[in-house]
């Protein structure tokens, strides 16, 4: 049986991320990411101590519709940064939970091999863990750690299931729709509100016989661009026809995000925004902490398992079955008061 890592102090964790250590930034996140009560007081302590380090970042959220092949074009994007820029890029890629152990499913890690061997580079699979979007739940804190650690780019990877775009849109500045040719079928089916949120289309894969599909899939994707309103941003979203596997017009899309920046620091919305991510951030840790301190009391850790064996059983409804788990936590409560 290998023996659990020692814990590191706050300082040891603090001093390896701000030195740019691979193995503390990574023990950094698992910390963070545990659901030990005992590990909370220190990751706090941690994510304090790295806040003011943190912030300086390009943050970029990609998602795509399956097989349009999110794993070749952010090793693509990551590696024009590393290799042709000199410059450092974190991937959070966040993965699938498995039903069974709850690990990842995918392992971003093996599929971006150049990516993972890059010294510039840091990849972090983690697990959605069931949480609402398949966003891992400590995204945001990982975000900051590793800008903390000096990775200047942050590209966050979804599931692209679910609530996944939403939730990824709330955390970064740019977000990225990595889509296909033959796009008909797949824009009558597509949410408005994803086409709202881009900042950019990338139609990708587009080489060799492919190349006039994909032609024809970026003037789709303008004319449906053009019935909406123009952003209060002043920023147009682009659409755009790349190949990640040849690496044609990876250097292009990098200059969109980079204009996005510019424009967005000039007009003011690049802080309004970071502000607004910060006043999300506060709302998903209260609502964090409140559940953690709901299902860690005493009195309804005592009747849980009975609750939900009457709702199971169909002998009392979900609502009155959360109403008597709630008066139970209200009536510790009272008497702290």
């Amino acid at each position: 049986m290998t023996a659990r890592p020692r814990r590191l102090t706050v300082d040891q964790y603090v001093d390896g991320i701000l030195n740019g250590n691979r193995t503390a930034l990574a023990r950094a996140i698992t910390l963070i990411e545990s659901s030990l009560p005992r590990d909370s007081e220190l990751a706090e302590a941690v994510l304090e101590r790295c806040l003011p380090h943190a912030g300086a970042s390009i943050r970029a959220g990609i998602t795509g519709v399956p097989g349009a092949g999110k794993s070749t074009f952010i090793e693509a994007l990551g590696t024009h940064l590393t290799r042709e820029r000199g410059e450092t890029v974190a991937v959070l890629s966040i993965d699938p939970s498995s039903p069974v152990s709850g690990g990842s499913i995918l392992g971003d890690k093996t599929r971006m091999e150049k990516l993972a061997t890059d010294e510039r580079a840091f990849i972090r699979p983690s697990p959605s863990g069931g949480h609402l979007g398949g966003v891992a739940r400590r995204t945001r804190e990982t975000m900051l750690l590793c800008e903390a650690a000096g990775y200047r780019n942050v590209f966050v990877e979804t599931v692209g299931v679910g609530q996944s775009e939403t939730a990824v849109r709330s955390m970064v500045d740019f977000f990225l729709l990595l889509m296909l040719a033959g796009a008909g079928d797949e824009l009558q089916g597509m949410k408005r509100g994803i086409l709202e949120m881009t900042d950019l289309i990338a139609i990708n894969k587009a080489d060799g016989g492919n190349r006039k599909p994909a032609e024809r899939a970026k003037r789709e994707y303008e004319s449906a661009l053009h019935l909406f309103p123009s952003a209060a941003d002043g920023w147009n979203p682009p659409v755009v026809t790349c190949s990640a596997i040849k690496r044609e017009n990876i250097a292009g899309i990098w200059q969109a995000i980079l204009d996005h920046r510019a424009l967005m620091q000039s007009n003011g919305w690049f802080e309004r925004r970071r502000g607004e991510q910060a006043l999300q951030w506060l709302q998903e840790a209260l609502l964090a902490g409140l559940e953690e301190e709901f299902l860690r009391d005493p009195a309804v850790r005592n009747r849980l398992d009975s609750v939900r064996d009457e709702v199971l059983a169909g002998r009392t409804s979900s609502f009155r079955a959360a109403r008597q788990l709630l008066a139970l936590f209200r009536q510790k409560e009272s008497y702290t008061l």
